[in-house]
């Protein structure tokens, strides 16, 4: 099967977790501090946790917009992302999202929360599903 492209997005790092992001259309630029310091900046954990629990949401409004069900007007999608260190594998990350629609009776948001985790890409790709190269320019 044949993907299609949607959007690339671009964006150059330099410093690493203590430098600096811009996106090539300059729309995401950013001061990048490692987690736990007082440096300025945001850290890729944070951006993960923006990046995936945006995408998520956009997934419930799709997923309700298939149902014919409208998604209460406070829906909200809390991330949390972890910088764990082990002996074996080093670091690694975990992450949970908590999603809340209130209004909707427990069945029917369970079966969006179900729905959108199945089409979010960035959900696929906590499971696995992400097709990844690392090359040196």
């Amino acid at each position: 099967m044949a993907l299609k492209t949607l959007y690339t997005a671009q964006v150059h790092t330099i410093g690493g977790r203590d430098g600096a992001a811009r996106s090539s259309d300059g729309q995401l630029d950013v001061q990048l501090g490692s987690p736990g310091t007082k440096r300025p900046g945001t850290n890729p954990e944070q951006l993960f946790a923006a990046g995936w629990s945006a995408c998520f949401e956009g997934a419930l409004s799709f997923a309700a917009g298939q149902a014919g069900i409208k998604l209460p007007a406070d829906t909200a999608v809390d991330a949390e992302v972890d910088l764990n260190v082990d002996d074996q594998e080093g670091f690694i990350l975990s992450a949970r999202l908590k999603v809340s629609l209130p209004g909707l009776d427990a069945d029917t948001a369970q079966a969006l929360v179900d729905r959108a985790d199945a089409i979010c890409p960035y959900s696929k790709m906590t499971r696995g599903g992400i097709a990844a190269d690392v090359s040196l320019a």
